[in-house]
């Protein structure tokens, strides 16, 4: 237990650590979205200092500690990756030119708390069950296969929908098009179901490591959903788009917002 404490408070200092580095070179760029591009290594960062203080574990169920390892160095890398495609050379994004024209002034000052350490701390929270994914006891069981599925679904949706996406939107004919192909006709936001999934893979994990034990970290998943599909997903990117692409009230009377399902036109557009 102490050893653990000592493994979460370390994770947290680094996490704190990196986004004041990040916010300083953000601040002088003047561009607060290029945090976006490095998300994903505060949740890897954390997980490679439980899976360095913790690395006996591996006795007790080195499938799973290999496993966990793979799976969000794959995530992480993926997610960088994609992110900094997209966004190379646009700019700040507009969700955080809001930001910054709603709490001026000294914004500069404020962003460290709003954006960077908030980041911080939430992912840290998020990733807690990957900490116990990495320090359980008991051995490798059926639930941790299942984690798996759930895992690799999510992350090949997410892979499948980006890379569409991005193929989509090279093309200057569509322009002025919604997106409503591929697993976008099931979906108006199959990336971040896709994402979803793969969190519950990982709180799969923490409950084949814990047993019932890792059940009040079906807090992590839950929250991870909730903030997808109504805080900084799927809520805030659709909260004015029906005026700035008049096509996309269709697609959003058509197509379910989260979860795939049949739309209900079901012709090309």
């Amino acid at each position: 237990m102490h050893n653990a404490s000592i493994a979460l408070g370390v994770g947290l200092a680094c996490n704190m650590g990196l986004t004041a580095v990040l916010w300083i070179f953000c601040v002088w760029r003047k561009d607060a979205s290029l945090v976006d591009r490095y998300w994903s290594l505060l949740f890897a960062m954390p997980a490679t200092i439980d899976a360095a203080l913790f690395v006996e574990h591996q006795a007790t169920a080195p499938m799973r500690w290999l496993v966990v390892l793979v799976g969000i160095g794959s995530w992480a890398l993926r997610l960088a990756v994609h992110i900094t495609y997209r966004s190379w050379g646009h700019g700040e994004d507009r969700r955080y030119q809001a930001i910054r024209a709603r709490h001026q002034p000294y914004y500069a000052v404020k962003s460290l708390f709003l954006i960077f350490w908030l980041q911080a701390v939430l992912a840290w929270l998020l990733a807690l069950p990957i900490a116990a994914a990495l320090t359980g006891p008991r051995g490798w069981s059926v639930i941790d296969g299942l984690g798996v599925l759930v895992c690799v679904a999510g992350l090949l949706l997410e892979t499948i929908a980006d890379a569409q996406l991005l193929r989509f939107r090279a093309n200057p004919d569509n322009a002025a098009r919604v997106m409503n192909q591929g697993v976008w006709r099931y979906s108006r936001h199959p990336n971040y179901f896709g994402e979803a999934c793969f969190w519950w893979g990982v709180w799969l994990w923490a409950v084949g490591a814990w047993g019932i034990h890792a059940m009040p970290l079906i807090l992590a998943p839950t929250l991870m959903t909730y903030l997808l599909r109504r805080v900084s997903g799927v809520t805030l990117l659709e909260q004015d788009i029906g005026h700035r692409r008049p096509a996309y009230r269709e697609y959003i009377h058509n197509t379910p917002a989260f979860m795939p399902g049949r739309p209900k036109d079901r012709s090309p557009q």
